[in-house]
């Protein structure tokens, strides 16, 4: 498991949180430890929901590494225009993160400046970093998953990050309300719970 540790501590099971770098984020991950390469200084950031995006821009501002806006697509455009200028003369690196899978810019001089920068995008993750995100979701609820959870899990569920999010939750649920470890019999019935007992079963 490849992982960056974020440079701050927050209260949960298992102590600093990291990031979890995989196929879907590896290039991200590398494009945002070396801003001095981005077009303008400058970089957009997009990804689906739960992929990590907030995490990143904590993990860029807290290096050192320059500023982020997250949810930039929902700030008054004017402000981000402002924003950027206000980089450009300070030679800041700046970080620009859209909740939404497109940003749909309507003032000229914006929509010129963003197409201009660097575009990253989070894609799905792969069977190995799907299967690292479980482990990972497992440790930061101090859930202790039995052998061979991922390989049972990965080819039977969604592939999305918040898909592996909310099948590890309701694992750790059902684990809780039984009082019984997280073993095979609570892997399926979460499977059931979460993708559906048609989808969430491979025969």
């Amino acid at each position: 498991m490849s992982q960056i540790a974020l440079p701050l501590s927050i209260s949960r099971p298992g102590g600093a949180q990291s990031i979890i770098v995989g196929n879907g984020n590896k290039a991200v991950t590398d494009a945002l430890a070396a801003p001095e390469t981005w077009p303008y200084r400058t970089a957009i950031l997009t990804g689906p929901r739960r992929s990590g995006k907030s995490l990143l821009v904590r993990w860029f501002e807290a290096s050192g590494l320059g500023i982020a806006i997250d949810g930039a697509d929902r700030l008054d455009e004017t402000t981000i225009f402002h924003r950027w200028n206000r980089a450009q003369e300070d030679g800041t690196a700046l970080l620009l993160v859209v909740d939404g899978e497109k940003w749909d810019i309507a003032l000229p001089d914006l929509q010129t400046r963003m197409r201009a920068s660097l575009h990253l995008e989070i894609g799905p993750p792969d069977d190995a970093m799907a299967a690292d995100l479980i482990l990972a979701h497992a440790d930061a609820r101090g859930l202790a998953l039995g052998d061979g959870a991922p390989a049972y899990l990965v080819p039977r569920m969604e592939r999305s990050y918040a898909a592996i999010e909310r099948v590890v939750a309701e694992i750790d649920r059902l684990s809780l309300e039984r009082k019984v470890p997280a073993t095979l019999s609570v892997w399926r019935d979460a499977l059931d719970a979460v993708e559906g007992p048609e989808q969430g079963r491979l025969l």
